[in-house]
């Protein structure tokens, strides 16, 4: 176990100077008081857009200048790798450089810090692997066919997903088999056992493991423990009411006294339980509730003040939120004025509705309002994006998706990157078998089968096994002569680049040694499909992101030294990648988040996401689309309260990330399963007072398409307040097209042959709950054209 921490000598900024008090300028008196609580516990109730991150950058600037704290002793955790970029920026404004000894990252990066600086306790190398969801599949997958298991019934997706719910849960193999009650749940744990031990052989570890491990590691070894509560004196989590249960925790582990007796860490949790739109990732809004419960001697500040949106954006967002149950009372508020109202729409469909949207930007857009890169078009699902991108092409508006093909997750970049992690850590079992036959080269997948088969007789590495089967064959008597050349070959491959890594060479020059030894873009350039120029490209920009990765180390340096500034930075720590290797490379792409892929959009483009991509972000104009029973709140929604009270926060996140311009349209009719829908308005409009909206449209009409938008002039006085909170649909096309009771049987164009479960609600409420058998249990509305016959 290594020395604890012995934090360097440094002069303090004494308080009281006026560096502390220009810390506090321009905060309101709730944020200073945030920004100056010392002591107990702080939970920092920050509603949307009031400010909260400049919050915590000013309280990590005066603990530095005011409390005397050295910049060693404050861990800030947040969820995305942007967001601790950007507060390391503020806070490195407020104060200087010196701050670069803090810990600021997301629960991931510094998981995964302390696992390598461990990783002698955990039995691995500090080199290993993060495999993320689509290695964590593609593991389980082999993991499932080993153990002759039902592809169809053990899909990967759904078994990663269930190890993952364990794993968020704190819950290990074993307990998984103890608490296992059917078969499915048995063969679930057995997959989970062996995939373990694939990841310990591959030295790897999922991403649900980092912070798993490093929880356990706190509580098994009490040294390791008071080695980090000793080291971080100060605690900061943002977004705290998307943490899960093991993020929980983690930061109690944190914080917790470094031995019996001793104060504890100073604990500051920022959050907004109005926000928690994550329960299907796991989080628990509890965490946020309960706080004061957790820590009976807490101090809440609740903030807002509002600096984001006009008054009446933010009226109907408290409108709406007010309404779920057992929240704390909060209501937001802006010195901005009322601003415009809220436009609504009521689209005779889907298409209708796009062709609004895209009719509406580009109006704003020609009068010099705003620009497209200030437009924002959020939908429930992905699923609704097509619509709009269909129409958004026909009229040639830009735009790009967010939560599409990400870069990383293209198959060319996938592979690239396989190579490079093989070559920083030769035992990931999964990256090796990746690129073994890529490009191909004549090692088929009965010569892989032949080299896993003995890997698991003899109790080694894939990695060795191959070794064995490039120098040793006849070890190997099945394998054919001419797989086992080819292998030998690839062996050979990877020893010469090994030789560029042993060097030192740069990330970017391995990659070009990659595709000019492996043969992959000989490849592509000698193909005819036109697919492949642009996946060359997207190689060639994979070499300049490494260029840029250490240019971004070395410049860093460099300005430091240009600018005479003394920094105190720890020592590297053991495990830790130099800044700039091919292993620190490797870290920064694996934990790149969702979030971290939402461009900056400076592309004159319109973007389009979810709503939960939505999160964190703000637009001057914002459409929230397809408010419709069924669709927003999502049909799984309707018969839980807890679901709805979640789909409810979702309403609250979208309304609040506009600025200043906010529309909310719904259709009238929309296609699902292929089969036209008529579904009720979303019950959330009803529930956002009438003064504030200026209905555009509320009843529908027939009229022939004609213009650039697809749609003809409407009726006179259909958009005039007259209108303002009708949403009239045909009374005809309400009706249930199904009347359906516990026990009937069914067949459904998607799901098959099923029996309802359980009936509720009647006319346009009208719900069934229907065991599909392998294709799970299914919430239906009964309205509109149902693909579905009783039998």
């Amino acid at each position: 176990m290594s020395a604890l921490f012995e934090l360097p000598a440094q002069t303090p900024v004494q308080p009281g100077t006026s560096h502390g008090a220009a810390l506090l300028e321009g905060l309101n008196p709730r944020q200073r008081e945030a920004v100056v609580h010392a002591g107990s516990p702080l939970l920092i109730v920050a509603g949307a857009g009031s400010g909260k991150t400049r919050v915590l950058t000013h309280r990590i600037a005066w603990l530095l200048a005011e409390r005397g704290v050295h910049p060693g002793e404050v861990m800030s955790i947040t969820f995305t790798n942007k967001a601790a970029a950007e507060m390391k920026e503020r806070v490195d404004a407020l104060v200087g450089r010196r701050a670069n000894a803090m810990w600021v990252s997301t629960f991931h990066s510094m998981c995964v810090r302390i696992l390598r600086r461990e990783a002698q306790h955990l039995g691995v190398r500090s080199a290993f692997s993060v495999y993320d969801a689509d290695d964590t599949r593609r593991l389980i997958g082999l993991v499932s066919r080993d153990l002759e298991l039902d592809p169809k019934k053990f899909a990967p997706r759904a078994v990663a997903a269930q190890i993952s719910n364990l794993k968020n849960e704190l819950l290990g193999p074993e307990d998984a088999a103890e608490r296992a009650t059917n078969e499915y749940e048995r063969k679930v744990a057995e997959v989970y056992r062996v995939y373990q031990a694939r990841l310990h052989t591959a030295n790897a570890f999922d991403f649900d493991d980092l912070i798993m491990e490093t929880v356990s590691l706190l509580q098994r070894l009490p040294a390791v423990a008071e080695y980090y509560r000793r080291r971080f004196r100060h605690v900061m989590v943002d977004e705290y009411q998307d943490t899960n249960h093991a993020q929980y925790v983690l930061v109690r582990e944190l914080v917790a006294p470094a031995v019996p007796g001793a104060q504890p860490a100073e604990l500051c949790v920022v959050g907004d339980s109005d926000q928690s739109i994550y329960a299907f990732r796991g989080a628990n809004i509890r965490n946020i509730i309960e706080f004061e419960k957790d820590f009976p001697d807490a101090r809440t500040i609740l903030l807002e003040q509002n600096y984001r949106s006009t008054q009446r954006i933010l009226s109907a967002a408290n409108a709406v939120i007010a309404r779920n149950p057992d929240r704390r009372d909060k209501r937001l508020w802006s010195e901005q004025g009322d601003g415009e109202k809220v436009v609504g729409y009521v689209a005779d469909n889907e298409h209708d509705e796009a062709a609004f949207v895209a009719q509406e930007i580009d109006r704003l857009v020609d009068s010099g309002e705003v620009r497209n890169s200030d437009v924002a078009v959020f939908y429930r699902t992905n699923s609704q994006s097509r619509v709009f991108e269909d129409v958004f092409l026909r009229v040639g508006l830009p735009y790009k998706v967010v939560g599409g093909v990400r870069f990383y997750e293209r198959k060319e970049v996938r592979d690239a990157l396989a190579y490079l992690r093989v070559l920083s850590n030769p035992e990931d079992t999964v990256s090796l078998r990746r690129i073994l036959n890529v490009p191909k080269r004549g090692i088929g997948e009965r010569a892989e089968e032949l080299v896993a088969s003995y890997a698991d007789r003899e109790r080694i590495s894939f990695t060795a096994a191959l070794r064995v089967a490039a120098e040793q064959p006849e070890r190997i008597p099945a394998l054919a002569t001419r797989s086992q050349r080819c292998i030998a070959a690839f062996v050979r491959i990877l020893d010469d680049l090994n030789e560029l890594v042993e060097r030192g060479e740069e990330t970017a020059e391995i990659l070009e040694a990659i595709y000019a030894r492996t043969g992959y873009t000989a490849e592509l350039e000698a193909s005819e499909d036109p697919q492949d120029g642009s996946r060359r490209e997207n190689l060639a920009e994979l070499v300049t992101v490494a260029r840029e990765f250490a240019g971004d180390a070395a410049v860093a340096d460099l300005a430091l030294a240009e600018a005479g500034i003394d920094v105190e930075v720890p020592e590297p720590e053991p495990g830790v990648p130099e800044p700039g290797s091919l292993a620190a490379f490797l870290e920064r792409v694996a934990l790149v988040a969702d979030a971290d892929s939402i461009p900056d959009n400076e592309e004159g483009m319109v973007t389009l996401m979810t709503l939960h991509t939505a999160k964190g972000l703000e637009f001057p104009v914002v459409f929230v689309t397809g408010w419709e029973d069924g669709v927003f709140p999502h049909m799984r929604a309707m018969g839980d309260p807890a679901e709805l009270a979640e789909e409810r926060r979702l309403a609250y996140v979208g309304i609040t990330r506009a600025r200043e311009r906010l529309y909310i349209s719904r259709a009238m009719i929309r296609s699902s399963f292929g089969q036209p829908n008529a579904n009720p308005a979303s019950r959330f409009l009803g529930e956002i007072p009438d003064e504030l909206v200026d209905w555009r449209r509320s009843e529908p009409e027939r009229s022939a398409p004609v213009g650039r938008f697809g749609f003809g002039k409407r009726a006179a006085g259909n958009v005039h307040a007259t209108d303002r909170g009708t949403w009239n649909v045909p009374k005809a096309s309400m009706a249930p097209t199904l009347s359906l009771d516990v026990g009937d049987r069914v067949n459904h164009d998607k799901y098959g042959l099923g029996t309802v479960v359980a009936s509720d609600g009647a006319g346009v409420r009208a719900t069934v709950t229907i065991d599909f058998g392998s294709s799970g249990t299914v919430r239906l509305m009964l309205i509109g054209g149902v693909p579905m016959q009783k039998l």
